[in-house]
């Protein structure tokens, strides 16, 4: 396939887990990827996977600087952007009655403040045609014992797809939110450990972990001209998680 043939895209947490599955798919369909990400050694790791139409750029997404560099590096090379995959996340265990301020900051920075400002900064790159994917959560439907500030970040982030529909009406940009549920990624591992994941598995209609491929093939079409009449949408991959 090659639905995404000549088109650039920006992955944020794109060297593990969800990001660098979607990267893959996408450059097997054709599109040249820049994926950032904190972790230089990382990075370095998934440039190796990625190949000669991947670049990165080290930097949080929390710090506006860093996106500046990553967006200036992606104007010097590729001089228009197509697609932006805001999917760099973190979330992390504290039941109610231990929450911290810090804990809110940190959750809130990254997974809230870091997607405003990952899109933002992006738009004078992109223009008609263009295609905003924001990472959400069965979390943020459901809610998560233990994860309360994990949980409302990503329910912001889901409404964030439906106010940017509205700002961008006019523009041929659209943003859709992805959202995963049990998937087995390093920071769901992090996050609950084998045990946990186990019996998170056991919670879906198929009841198994999914695949980051399956997540990068759903946002493989987000991206492309196939999912051209969707806006302000969320497309669950949960295995039934956050609708049954």
């Amino acid at each position: 396939m090659t639905r995404l043939n000549g088109k650039t895209a920006v992955i944020t947490g794109g060297a593990t887990g969800i990001g660098l599955a979607a990267a893959k798919r996408f450059i097997e369909e054709g599109a040249f990827v820049f994926i950032f990400g904190r972790r230089q050694d990382a990075l370095d790791t998934a440039l190796i996977e990625l190949g000669s139409n991947a670049r990165t750029v080290q930097g949080s997404v929390s710090d506006e600087a860093d996106l500046d560099k990553l967006y200036a590096a992606v104007k010097t090379e590729r001089g228009t952007l197509e697609i932006v995959f805001a999917n760099a996340g973190v979330g992390s265990r504290l039941k109610l009655g231990e929450i911290t301020a810090e804990h809110i900051d940190e959750t809130f920075d990254v997974n809230v403040k870091g997607t405003i400002f990952t899109v933002q900064k992006a738009l004078p790159l992109m223009g008609e045609g263009g295609t905003i994917i924001l990472t959400g959560s069965s979390a943020g439907t459901t809610g998560a014992p233990a994860f309360t500030a994990y949980s409302a970040s990503k329910a912001a982030v889901r409404n964030l797809a439906r106010s940017w529909a509205e700002d961008l009406k006019g523009t041929g940009i659209r943003v859709n939110v992805l959202s995963p549920g049990a998937i087995a990624t390093e920071l769901a591992t992090e996050a609950l450990g084998e045990a946990g994941l186990k019996a998170y598995g056991s919670m879906t209609a198929f009841q198994r972990m999914g695949d980051p491929a399956e997540l990068g093939a759903v946002a493989a079409f987000l991206a492309s001209s196939d999912s051209s009449f969707m806006t302000a949408s969320e497309v669950a991959v949960d295995g039934g998680l956050a609708q049954l």
